[in-house]
C-alpha cells in the first residue's frame, strides 16, 4: 500500500482523567493485555502500510517502551520503519501543543517518505478496516480527502466532542461541526483522513499560518467549500476512548464475545507487545464469571463481570464485581469493590469497600495504598 501512515494523537477534549495523569492515551491498557493504540496500528500493518508515524503529545515513556522498535507489529523490516515522534522542544503552554505543531516540528521525516499518499488516523478509536479499501476507494472518486466516520443512534451518550460530518446525497461533505450531545442519531468523525502526501503538507502549513492554536481537523473544517472532501462510511464496531466514563464502558461492553467479535477478526490479528508469564492461578473456593482475566493473576476471591490484566492479586473474600484492575495490582482479603478502576501497582488493603457507578466509576490511582 503506497501511503504513510501517521497516527496522531489525542485532542484536548479527548482526557481519561485519572489513567491520562500517567500516560498518553494511546497507551492506556485495555482488555487485560493491549493498549489503545495496538488497534489503528494493527489496522495500518494489516492494510500493508510498512511506513508509519507515531505521534505523541507527552509523556511518551510508556508508549515508547510499549512499541519498541515495531517488531511486534510486523514493521521495522527492510522496506519499513516505524517512529515516534514529539516535539522536541517545550511549550510555553499546553494550548499549544497541538497536532499541527508537531507536524511541522517532524516535516522532515513526513517529506522525506517516498509513499505518494498519507492515512492519518487517531489512536483513541477502536475498530477494525482494512485501509487499502479506502485509499482506492479514494482514488476512484477523485476526492481530495476522504474522511471515515459512522454513522450512531449514541450521539447523546458517546463520542461527546468528537467531529460530526454533515454530508450530501454525493457523500461529499457540507459542513465538519462538534458533537454537544444535542440530538442522537450523528454521523461522526472517526478523525481519520486519506489524501495525497502533497496535500497533507499543505494544510499543515496552511493551518500553522492561520492560526497557531489550530489543529489539523480545524484547517479541514476550513476548508469544507474550496476542497471536495468526501465521507467513507464504516459500519463496523467502534469504540471511542476520550473519557474515563467511555473506557469504563468499553471494557466493559467487550467482555462480551458477541461484541468482541466485531474488533478482533479472523485473518485481522490486532498485534501488542507480548509479556512471558504463568498461566492464572484460580485458588480453591475461588470463583470468576462474566470476565476477561489475563496471565499471571492470582485470584482467591470473588470475581464477577470484569476486566483483569497481568499479574493482579485478589485475595480471600474478596468480592470484585464491574470492575477494571490494571496490571500488578492488589486487592487485599474481603475487599468488595464495585465500578471501580485500579490502576497499575496500587494496593487496596485497609479500607475494605469502594462502589462506584456506570456513569461515575471510581479511579484508584497508580500505585496509591489505600
Amino acid at each position: 500500500m503506497k501511503a504513510l501512515g501517521i497516527i496522531n494523537f489525542e485532542d484536548n477534549v479527548a482526557t481519561v482523567d485519572g489513567l491520562g495523569d500517567y500516560r498518553p492515551v494511546p497507551a492506556i491498557a485495555i482488555l487485560g493485555r493491549y493498549r489503545v493504540v495496538d488497534f489503528v496500528l494493527s489496522n495500518m500493518t494489516n492494510s500493508g502500510i510498512n511506513s508509519v508515524q507515531v505521534y505523541c503529545k507527552e509523556k511518551p515513556r510508556n508508549l515508547i517502551e510499549h512499541l519498541g522498535e515495531g517488531t511486534a507489529y510486523n514493521i521495522n523490516s527492510k522496506r519499513g520503519k516505524l517512529r515516534i515522534l514529539y516535539g522536541e522542544k517545550s511549550f510555553s503552554s499546553p494550548v499549544y501543543n497541538h497536532d499541527v505543531a508537531n507536524f511541522i516540528l517532524n516535516m522532515q521525516y513526513i517529506e522525506r517518505d517516498h509513499n505518494p499518499y498519507v492515512v492519518v488516523a487517531p489512536s483513541y478509536f477502536m475498530y477494525s478496516l482494512d485501509y487499502s479499501t479506502v485509499l482506492n476507494k479514494h482514488v476512484e472518486s477523485g476526492a481530495d480527502v476522504t474522511v471515515l466516520y459512522t454513522s450512531t443512534n449514541e450521539a447523546k451518550t458517546s463520542y461527546l466532542g468528537c467531529d460530526v460530518l454533515t454530508l450530501d446525497k454525493e457523500k461529499k461533505v457540507t459542513a465538519i461541526e462538534k458533537n454537544r450531545g444535542n440530538t442522537q442519531r450523528k454521523n461522526v468523525s472517526l478523525e481519520a483522513y486519506v489524501m495525497t502526501k502533497e496535500l497533507f503538507i499543505n494544510l499543515v502549513k496552511k493551518a500553522a499560518e492561520t492560526s497557531s492554536l489550530y489543529w489539523f481537523k480545524d484547517i479541514l473544517r476550513d476548508s469544507v467549500e474550496e476542497l471536495d472532501i468526501r465521507g467513507y462510511q464504516f459500519k463496523g464496531y467502534v469504540a471511542c476512548i476520550n473519557s474515563l466514563k467511555e473506557y469504563f464502558r468499553v471494557s466493559m461492553q467487550l467482555r462480551d464475545r458477541n461484541v468482541a467479535a466485531g474488533l478482533f477478526k479472523p485473518g485481522w490479528p490486532i498485534y501488542t507487545h507480548t509479556n512471558d508469564s504463568s498461566p492464572t492461578k484460580y485458588e480453591a473456593g475461588s470463583k470468576v464469571t462474566g470476565s476477561v482475566v489475563a496471565n499471571g493473576a492470582v485470584i482467591e476471591g470473588t470475581v464477577e463481570n470484569c476486566v483483569i490484566s497481568r499479574n493482579v492479586t485478589i485475595r480471600k473474600g474478596a468480592v470484585i464485581k464491574n470492575s477494571i484492575i490494571l496490571p500488578g495490582a492488589y486487592i487485599g482479603e474481603k475487599v468488595k469493590l464495585d465500578h471501580v478502576v485500579v490502576d497499575k501497582y496500587a494496593i487496596i488493603h485497609h479500607v475494605k469497600e469502594l462502589k462506584g457507578t456506570d456513569e461515575e466509576p471510581i479511579y484508584v490511582k497508580r500505585k496509591d495504598r489505600i
